[in-house]
């Protein structure tokens, strides 16, 4: 008997297919990672306004940096060449932690959006010496990771007000207490829960990416507040989230007051403010500073330490000025020259 034999040209042809609708799946299929892809930075003119306010003639604005945040295709996930320039590839479990959903993430950046912008417009007034009643009043647990000790004791909206018996009102103050705690070893925390105060005994564990850092497990922490304004602020970036333009949200209001800071230079900052102004540090730094260049933005204000050492990578001829606080950025400012 005699198998039939498929013409060569058939056979290519079928192959051809074959490997056409695998190249299709995977450059549209999303992968379960995800991509952080650079935005250029935009001008925050218009978009924060202040009651009585105006930028002072000739001053070039303060520019905001976001991220956009989306499932790598499979394509994307094999093959580092095919995602677009200034892309990260992160895992799953760094963008929605256990027990938790790609949408609920979305909530709480939108949650932190709208208490950077009352902490940046509280630090930039009272800077300029208006007197706002401002005082934090903990740190807010907004979501909390899963299968660790924190998950059967610590609840989202809880306000955490104290450790070991120290007042601790702030992200800053918290992950100082917890610098010198060893993971493992079990706290008592004192906390805030539907207007309750309550005392629990939660055993720290390690940070999941820095086995050297101890964490009590929140995943996000915010900034619970009591600010009343003496004079209205509107901020609105659409649906961008985040409390990392919390910086640039309070240069734009000091400007705004009359204060000429950017000196004729188009500046781009990035930072999570405090009420005391202090600056704390901020992620996807790579795709932020490639979204300052695509501006050609002059000069980035970014959070001291790792942060600024890591847009240095990639800022090419851009000018990065490290700083801690608000009051710090102002004086980086103020020593430029005017261009």
């Amino acid at each position: 008997m005699k198998l039939a034999r498929l013409p060569v040209r058939s056979l290519l042809w079928s192959g051809l297919l074959v490997v056409g609708l695998v190249a299709f799946a995977l450059w549209r299929l999303p992968s379960p990672d995800y991509l952080f892809l650079p935005n250029t930075a935009q001008p925050l003119d218009g978009r924060v306004e202040v009651e009585g306010g105006a930028d002072p003639p000739g001053t070039q604005g303060i520019y905001y940096l976001d991220v956009t945040i989306r499932h790598a295709t499979w394509l994307e996930h094999i093959l580092a060449f095919t995602r677009p320039q200034g892309a990260s590839l992160l895992p799953h479990a760094a963008v929605v932690p256990q027990g938790s959903s790609f949408a609920n993430e979305t909530k709480s950046y939108a949650d932190e959006m709208t208490r950077s912008e009352e902490v940046s417009a509280a630090v930039a007034l009272r800077q300029a010496g208006y007197k706002v009643r401002a005082r934090n009043t903990g740190v807010l647990v907004e979501s909390v990771l899963q299968g660790i000790p924190a998950a059967t004791v610590l609840q989202e909206g809880d306000v955490v007000v104290a450790l070991d018996g120290k007042p601790t009102l702030t992200v800053t103050q918290l992950r100082a207490r917890l610098a010198h705690v060893k993971p493992g070893r079990t706290v008592t925390v004192a906390l805030r829960r539907h207007g309750s105060l309550l005392h629990r005994r939660l055993e720290t564990v390690a940070d999941p990416d820095d086995a050297g850092r101890t964490i009590l497990g929140i995943y996000h922490a915010g900034q619970a507040a009591d600010i009343h304004l003496p004079v209205r602020v509107t901020i609105d970036l659409g649906k961008v989230g985040g409390p990392s333009a919390g910086l640039s949200f309070a240069l734009d209001v000091y400007q705004q007051l009359g204060h000429d800071i950017d000196n004729g230079h188009r500046v781009a900052a990035t930072g999570e403010l405090d009420l005391d102004g202090s600056v704390s540090p901020i992620g996807g730094v790579k795709q932020k500073t490639y979204g300052a260049r695509r501006a050609g933005v002059d000069v980035l204000l970014m959070p001291a330490g790792d942060n600024a050492n890591e847009a240095r990578r990639y800022a090419g001829g851009m000018r990065v000025i490290p700083v801690e606080s608000f009051q710090q950025a102002l004086h980086a400012l103020a020593t430029l020259p005017r261009k």
